[in-house]
């Protein structure tokens, strides 16, 4: 594999790409860099060797997830246990396994598909390595090149298709537009097709349903270090519980963030029987919490005092902390694999919504909530979308912002409010257009108040969920296949 300096511009543009891509993502925002870097990727690709489209997928994979991802240092830096060296290689590993998905793609896209229908093609074998990234050793979805596009032009197409629809038109734009600088003027037409269709479309999909829910969301802004100490169980107590009180008499729903109370639910009953006993006749109190069954699992789960029926127990767990992979080998080799409650067992995955002040709710822990299927799935029985979360693992960092706006784009794609409940932030209130009715600042203790309207109807995407999309892209793959003689 000879390094020319063609090969070396190649792998140049590929990290550049990598970049650009995060800066589509919040807090940047800059989407319309994301056919940029598609352009750049798609540029000379096909003069490669199947090797050597690899080496400049894994780059650009690096780039990305390095630049993307840099907050997984901060999780197990500053709050995994683990000295600086190692937390650098662990985080380093992190992201060069991570990019293998791209250098897998581009492999696999060189070695059976040529330069025949080529901006098709190279679409169909990206969104499909999206698919595969987001499911395959349980999955992550994080940074999606779709996911930055809800405050674009495109974000009409996000209730039909969801963000893998957004992923092709975005990859689609991109490669149409390196064929538009060779002069390929005709790609100017399936360009403004893409762009300019969205103005036609129905801007909201579902409708509000009688009056709207007065709700409350509680950020106890408590460190994380202190939070699982009996001094940090003392304070949470306290904190939440005096929240509770300046809001309850202004709230229908009040909702905690996940592991509020960082204790096991029986354990927590007395601080909840106090909190329940000065809440005003039908409200509701949800709160995320640690339970412990007859058989010694762990859940991480979100229960309800006051007006509320059903509880919910997260499905998707995150791998290493929430529970451990080839746990005999892992645990106890260092302490990053030693966090508390790194012992989840996964809920069921049909669980029926919980009824909270008059009102169906679909349930999305922290991390579920950058799944479109599995939030598709909850808001398909449910009239609002709530997810609590402890984003606190990220620090300063710009992972609360992507997580953020993953949530965003789950409204937009379902037609639901999300009302976003987290630990330190960034606590929000999202309506159906994916639009920030409003938020609470990050890093401080606080609550945010505000309604939020119960939705009916479906979307197309609620409905078909990304099956169609995901159909469309192997579909566009078939052009490109070799000829046989």
């Amino acid at each position: 594999m000879g390094l020319t300096p063609t090969f070396a511009l190649q792998l140049l543009a590929a990290l550049v790409a990598g970049g650009f891509t995060t800066l589509t993502a919040s807090p940047f925002e800059l989407w319309w860099l994301g056919p940029v870097a598609i352009a750049l990727l798609y540029t000379g690709l096909h003069t490669l060797t199947p090797a050597q489209a690899a080496l400049k997928g894994w780059l650009y994979g690096v780039a990305l997830f390095a630049s993307g991802t840099s907050w997984v240092y901060v999780s197990i830096h500053d709050y995994g246990y683990t000295g600086m060296p190692l937390a650098v290689f662990l985080t380093a590993l992190f992201v060069a396994v991570l990019a293998l998905f791209f250098a897998g793609t581009f492999w696999l896209y060189r070695r059976f598909f040529g330069p025949r229908w080529a901006l098709l093609t190279f679409a169909g074998a990206w969104v499909l390595g999206e698919v595969l990234r987001t499911y395959l050793f349980t999955g992550f979805p994080w940074l999606l090149v779709g996911s930055s596009y809800v405050d674009s032009p495109l974000a009409s197409w996000a209730p039909i298709g969801g963000v893998y629809l957004l992923s092709l038109f975005v990859v689609l734009t991109g490669t149409l537009g390196a064929e538009l600088l060779r002069r390929q003027w005709w790609a100017l037409a399936p360009i403004a097709v893409i762009w300019l269709a969205p103005l036609a479309l129905p801007t909201l999909w579902t409708t509000p349903v009688d009056e709207p829910t007065r709700v409350a969301l509680l950020q106890g802004n408590l460190p994380q270090l202190l939070k699982w100490t009996p001094e940090g169980q003392r304070v949470a107590a306290n904190t939440y519980s005096n929240l509770t009180r300046e809001v309850a008499d202004n709230a229908d729903l009040i909702l905690w963030p996940e592991t509020a109370l960082p204790m096991m639910e029986h354990q927590a009953q007395p601080v909840l029987e106090r909190v329940q006993a000065n809440l005003p006749p039908g409200a509701a109190l949800m709160t995320g919490i640690v339970q412990l069954d007859e058989q010694n699992r762990y859940f991480n789960s979100v229960i309800g005092v006051g007006n509320v029926e059903g509880s919910y127990q997260k499905e998707h767990l995150v791998p290493f902390g929430e529970y451990l992979p080839l746990e005999s080998v892992l645990r106890g080799a260092i302490n990053f694999f030693d966090l508390p409650m790194s012992s989840f067992t996964k809920g069921a995955s049909e669980q029926a919504p919980m009824q909270a002040a008059g009102v169906s709710i679909g349930n999305a822990i922290c991390y579920e909530i950058i799944y479109p299927q599995l939030v598709a799935r909850r808001a398909a029985d449910s009239e609002v979308i709530v997810t609590v979360s402890n984003d606190t693992w990220f620090g300063a960092s710009i992972g609360p912002h992507q997580h953020l706006q993953m949530a965003r784009l789950r409204a937009l794609e379902n037609g639901r409010y999300v009302v976003r409940a987290t630990s330190n932030g960034i606590t929000a209130i999202i309506d159906p257009r994916g639009e920030l009715v409003d938020r609470a600042p990050q890093f401080e203790t606080t609550y945010l108040t505000g309604e939020f309207y119960a939705m009916e109807g479906l979307t197309p995407f609620t409905r078909m969920g990304s099956w169609p999309t995901w159909l469309l892209a192997g579909l566009l793959l078939l052009p490109g296949l070799p000829r046989r003689r």
